[in-house]
């Protein structure tokens, strides 16, 4: 019975057991099916919002996808002349590209094990490490590990934005997967080791690209990173402007721990995955960082900042005109539209600061360096100025210190390059490149550019033309312009060439009334000084600078180099071209000649210039420079020498200098010794002097400028300018001079020189009447007052006159002169010149004994010594004055043969008394 009702218990307890079990098998399933159900619609929902997320977002091709991956910006660099590197582009961010060869293996060792571990396996998305994010995200955990490969994160990078959202979240996992279906893993870890952020370098300046960073953070290539080098800069992405360790002004930070601790963690994560060993991780750890921190660089701005910013400005309108034209506009059409232009030239900076170019310049290095360290140690200058101007913030008037300011600028002859320049003495004070942006009065630097190489080329002058120097009263609206010369002295009629020689303005200005009609602004224009308006051409003052605006020294400059390429006009340039970085020449300058004058011209307008420097303005440049050329030059000053300039050629180059204030002011008329214009010489020769230590044979070329056919050698007439007469060979009055074969020298149909009687009185001849006594008349060759008409001179000032050729009338007062007064010195009569100013000379009468008739034994013309010695014992003698009307004074007081003076009674006229008309 007993073992009956175990049975029947065991039975029992099987069929609960069976009951239990199936109930709680019924129970997973059922668990399972709503779990299974659960995670489906879960997965649904997540995949039904992941489509709604990316609905919208059209999937890129391939190409699209490339385009935007590599479009990163990349840093542009600048070239002196010759590949010599000058620096970077100025911009926000430095990136250059590298390709991944090009990349220390440490670094890539270093970015994966730190940043994607599953790089080489996933597909562009490590599923648990996004399960991870999203649910850090739902729980709001202190700890947000991240769910980003560096897939994803050069997706956000160049493709996305940095906003934090599921829809880009979505847009990135999608893009991730799209991508990594295109691109190879070494091309995606190339791509992101250019794009990828480092903070600042050791000046400071923001970086991006792992090259970038190498030489920013450590001064070495991508290729040449150690381990701790290489692990320092692979822990900067995750927080670069944390872990950088510069300022934004350059200095090391005083805490580096941030940085330090975030390398070891690299490091540890390296040692993990077994890419290096426990020895290279503990030689890593004690590796000195800081030791090795790259020193700060300045910036090319920093350094060379008038040059940067030329640069920069060139190279934008050069590229301006280049992305213009592709869109169909002409470079006149970019010029005359403002608004046009200005959008081009957005549009060309944009590209410049982003797209990596490389810019060749024309400057040399070596001579630009040389040129500013002249300019820094100059002692000559000058005292500076208080100038009191407006201050621009508050309206009032402030005291401002003003020092001289200098431009100046070397240009290549046959090809434009500008070789170097001066843009000023501190930049700090000044930004304003007085090389190429300045506009001042180019005073008689004028002269040659619109006077008078215009006037040789149209055949009104050539350079042994005859002008007159003399007084010049021209008409305008409100009175007279009275111009004058430098010397505030005439010197009557000179030929073209003394009048350049010696800059005189009056000469310069008759010429240019001959001209004006003819359009001679055109001239100007031609050669590059649009600054000058053509309605400004009818001011006679433009002809030594008087314009409204002014010109640049570049302009300036670049002008006089026509004349060493023999009347063609090469315009200046700085930019030589523009590369991109994959090497295709995006803009090369082209030069575009303009003939200007003949060679004839060009080359006699040098060879007056040289004149210039030989015995001229400029003869002191000689002694100033340390080497010999064929140079040919021209001094300047502005109105109330508020502008001093000296421009020179030679066959290779061409070099000017300017100097003034800029709140114009007079120059001190002498500094140390110096005046101003010598100053000027004296600092253009110390530039040369410094460009011909570095360049001789471009400073100083062996060969002159050569005389070019149709050219030659003729005789004028100084008088005239015209073939000389035989009474110009008589008179010692023919000169030679260079003429253009076209303009030489023609004979004159009248006379201008005549025979002809008159007096001299201190140098002057005056007419003599037919009462003049004859012992008192020369004849000879005398200037024909008809010249004079033809040229224009209506008012004679005999005192203008240095040659002996012009005739006056002397003004007689109508009266017989008073008598002299003599007296005896030595044995020797002497007496003061009359103060009647028509006395033309004295007779001197001698009585050989007492009683003795008196008689002349000599004539002693006004203005030679007034003295007689030939004395005889026992004789006695006295003096009388002589006028121009013949009329005789009454003697003087008698010497008499004891050596004494004795009255002259002259109560009793005998026949031995001097009569009024001898």
């Amino acid at each position: 019975m007993e073992h009956i009702k175990q049975t029947f218990s065991l039975k029992k307890a099987w069929r609960y057991f069976l009951i239990t079990y199936e109930v709680c098998w019924n129970l997973f399933l059922i668990f399972l099916i709503f779990a299974l159900c659960a995670i489906c619609f879960a997965v649904g929902l997540g995949a039904g919002y992941f489509a709604f997320l990316v609905k919208d977002m059209p999937l890129p091709s391939y190409q699209e996808m490339k385009t935007d991956i590599y479009n990163y910006e990349e840093t542009t660099h600048i070239y002196f002349a010759n590949n010599v590197y000058l620096g970077n582009f100025r911009t926000d961010l430095e990136r250059e590209e590298v390709k991944l060869k090009d990349v220390s293996p440490y670094v890539i060792k270093a970015l994966i094990a730190t940043e994607d571990e599953y790089f080489y396996e996933h597909h562009g998305i490590v599923p648990k490490a996004i399960i991870r994010a999203l649910f850090q995200e739902a729980t709001n955990s202190a700890m947000q590990t991240g769910g980003s490969t560096l897939t994803q994160q050069l997706v956000k990078n160049q493709i996305l934005t940095n906003e934090a959202s599921f829809e880009r979240k979505a847009k990135e996992i999608l893009l991730a997967l799209r991508l990594e279906k295109f691109f190879s893993k070494n091309e995606i870890l190339e791509a992101y080791l250019n794009v990828v952020p480092f903070g600042r370098n050791s000046s400071g300046r923001n970086i991006a690209g792992i090259q970038a960073a190498a030489q920013g953070v450590f001064g070495v290539n991508a290729k040449d990173l150690n381990l701790a080098q290489a692990a320092f800069l692979a822990g900067l992405p995750q927080s670069p402007f944390v872990y950088t360790p510069f300022t934004s002004d350059g200095k090391v930070k005083k805490d580096l721990s941030p940085a330090l601790h975030r390398m070891k963690t690299v490091l540890t994560r390296m040692k993990q995955e077994g890419y290096i060993s426990e020895k290279q991780y503990k030689e890593a750890l004690q590796y000195d960082i800081a030791k090795h921190f790259a020193p700060p660089k300045p910036s090319p701005f920093e350094k060379y900042p008038w040059l940067t910013m030329e640069i920069e400005k060139r190279a934008k309108e050069a590229l301006a005109e280049v992305l213009a034209k592709k869109d169909g506009y002409e470079k006149q059409q970019l010029w005359q539209d403002a608004s046009l232009y200005k959008r081009y030239l957005a549009k060309a900076e944009k590209q410049l600061r982003q797209n990596g170019y490389n810019i060749y310049t024309t400057i040399d290095k070596n001579i630009y360096d040389r040129m500013q360290k002249v300019v820094a140690n100059y002692q000559y200058y000058g005292d500076d100025i208080i100038q009191y101007v407006k201050d621009q913030q508050t309206g009032k008037t402030v005291a401002k210190r003003e020092p001289v300011e200098v431009g100046a600028i070397l240009i290549e002859n046959k090809t434009g390059r500008i070789i170097s320049f001066v843009g000023g003495r501190d930049y700090g004070r000044e930004q304003l490149n007085h090389a190429t942006q300045a506009y001042r009065s180019n005073g008689s630097t004028m002269k040659p550019l619109l006077v008078y190489a215009p006037a040789m080329e149209m055949g009104i002058i050539q350079p042994g033309s005859i002008i007159p120097d003399t007084e010049l009263h021209i008409k305008t609206g409100k009175g007279y312009y009275t111009p004058k010369n430098a010397d505030r002295k005439t010197h009557g009629l000179v030929t073209a060439r003394r009048a350049l020689q010696y800059s005189y303005n009056i000469p310069a200005i008759r010429t240019y009334m001959k001209i004006m009609n003819q359009h001679p602004v055109q001239y100007l224009h031609k050669m590059g000084i649009t600054s000058v308006a053509k309605t400004e051409e009818n001011h006679v003052a433009l002809a030594i600078g008087g314009t409204n605006k002014g010109v640049t020294v570049e302009e300036n400059v670049n002008a006089y180099a026509t004349f060493a390429n023999y009347g063609t006009f090469i315009d200046a340039y700085l930019i030589e071209k523009i590369v991109s970085k994959d090497g295709q020449v995006i803009y090369e300058h082209q030069s575009k000649p303009v003939p200007v004058f003949s060679p004839q011209t060009s080359y006699l307008m040098i060879d007056m210039m040289r004149d210039v420097i030989r015995r001229g303005t400029a003869s002191s440049l000689p002694y100033y420079l340390k080497f010999q050329a064929d140079w040919a030059g021209k001094t300047g000053t502005g109105q109330n020498n508020k502008d001093s300039w000296f421009v020179a050629t030679n066959p290779n180059v061409t070099f000017g200098v300017w100097m003034g204030y800029d709140t114009p002011a007079p120059l001190q008329l002498k500094y140390k010794g110096l005046s101003y214009s010598k100053r000027t010489q004296l600092l253009w020769a110390q530039l040369m002097n410094a460009a011909y230590d570095v360049k001789p044979q471009l400073i100083a070329p062996k060969t002159r400028f050569n005389m070019p056919g149709g050219i030659v050698r003729r005789a004028y007439c100084t008088v005239s300018g015209f073939v000389p007469s035989d009474l110009c060979e008589k008179a010692g009055l023919v000169n030679y001079d260079l003429y253009n074969t076209k303009f030489t020298p023609k004979q004159s149909k009248d006379q201008y020189l005549i025979e002809g009687r008159f007096v001299e009185v201190n140098g002057k001849r005056y007419i003599a009447l037919n009462t003049t006594p004859s012992e008192f008349v020369s004849s000879g060759v005398i200037l024909n007052k008809k010249l004079l008409k033809e040229l224009g001179i209506y008012h004679i000032n005999s005192a203008e006159w240095n040659g002996t050729l012009l005739v006056s009338e002397m003004k007689e007062n109508g009266k017989r002169p008073d008598p002299p007064t003599v007296q005896l010195t030595n044995e020797t009569i002497t007496w003061k010149p009359h103060h009647e100013n028509d006395v033309i000379g004295y007779r001197v009468y001698c009585a050989e004994q007492k009683g003795a008739p008196f008689r002349v034994v000599s004539i002693v013309k006004a203005g030679k010594s007034l003295t007689f010695s030939n004395l005889q014992p026992k004789a006695t003698y006295y003096v009388t004055a002589v006028d121009i009307s013949g009329n005789e004074s009454p003697p003087s007081n008698i010497i008499s043969e004891q050596n004494a003076a004795v009255p002259n009674q002259g109560k009793k006229k005998t026949s031995d008394s001097p009569s009024k008309n001898h």
